[in-house]
């Protein structure tokens, strides 16, 4: 996957490399959060956040201040669940992407 920010994918589908992978990182961490066995207090907030990020990669280019919102509430939520780890570290990796906020 392309990591530049300025650089666009060579499928000629005209795409967003960034908006790409934060849709795979958060189809994969949607998927093990279903698939994981335990319930915890927190588990609604994360499904719903990471369906809010699910929403935002396929309308186009997400607002970085909703992404980063996002990202806190579900590592809040599920940040002490050993098993979702990696999915966790690769969604805040494609948050990353976008860089940091506006500053106000």
């Amino acid at each position: 996957m392309l990591r530049s920010l300025g650089q666009r994918p060579a499928t000629g589908s005209g795409e967003d490399p960034r908006v790409a992978e934060l849709r795979t990182a958060v189809s994969r961490l949607r998927r093990e959060l279903a698939l994981h066995p335990v319930e915890f207090p927190d588990r609604a907030i994360a499904e719903a956040e990471l369906a809010a990020l699910a929403a935002m990669a396929t309308h186009g280019s997400p607002e970085i201040p909703r992404l980063r919102r996002s990202l806190l509430l579900i590592a809040g939520s599920i940040g002490s669940v050993s098993a979702l780890k990696g999915g966790l570290s690769k969604v805040r990796a494609a948050v990353d992407l976008f860089g940091q906020p506006p500053r106000r």
